[in-house]
């Protein structure tokens, strides 16, 4: 899945950690699980373009896809769909990912009382190829198809692209954004990524200033 590629790029490997904020990465996961709907031909766009609705309700084979549709109860925008997606989404890409057994998710505290968690890497060749595939595509050194470009263009959405792949940032956001406009994915796909790219957007900015807010106070 989609959200399970963009996770473990996610994932710093030596450290045992995420590469970014908490925020960013359920934002990004919550868009990559929209992206899987509107693929599925579950969910799409009304008539004006404007809101996304399950346009079609038949259970998915899928349980995780089948609990995140249930999530879009009606028609809403882009950004509220992400909204609505994003609770817990790394939760249950990771509980995924574990029952896979690509990785080990660790518990402990800090000092004994902060919770925190450590991944660890069960299957490091599907992570190292997954990362060579992308970074090959974010490094200009191939065309994306309609996998690595969703990928590259939630990441950039994100802000994250520097944080996952090393490079000169300027040109990796600079490629990212080309990457984002091209015509590599279907016209259903391709609309709908660009909404979620929006959305994500949004909701990033409203985190930030939500937090800036909170700090201020």
């Amino acid at each position: 899945m989609l959200a399970e590629d963009l996770m473990l790029l996610f994932l710093d490997e030596v450290a045992g950690g995420v590469r970014m904020d908490s925020t960013s990465v359920q934002n990004a996961l919550a868009g990559a699980v929209l992206l899987e709907l509107v693929d599925s031909g579950r969910v799409a766009f009304e008539a004006d373009g404007r809101k996304l609705a399950v346009v079609d309700p038949a259970p998915l084979d899928d349980e995780f896809l089948q609990e995140f549709l249930g999530r879009i109860t009606k028609p809403m925008k882009p950004q509220r769909a992400v909204e609505k997606l994003r609770n817990r989404v790394k939760d249950h890409v990771m509980a995924r990912l574990e029952a896979r057994e690509v990785l080990t998710v660790e518990k402990s505290k800090i000092l004994g009382i902060f919770p925190t968690k450590t991944y660890t890497l069960d299957d490091p060749g599907a992570v190292i190829d997954l990362r060579r595939q992308v970074g090959d595509v974010a490094q200009g050194y191939r065309a994306p198809d309609e996998r690595t470009g969703a990928l590259i263009s939630l990441l950039y959405a994100v802000k994250g692209l520097h944080k996952v792949f090393t490079g000169d940032k300027r040109e990796m956001n600079a490629r990212a954004k080309q990457i984002s406009a091209g015509n590599w994915a279907g016209v259903a796909v391709k609309k709908a990524l660009e909404a979620v790219h929006a959305a994500v957007t949004a909701a990033v900015i409203a985190s930030t200033v939500a937090a800036s807010g909170g700090g201020s106070s």
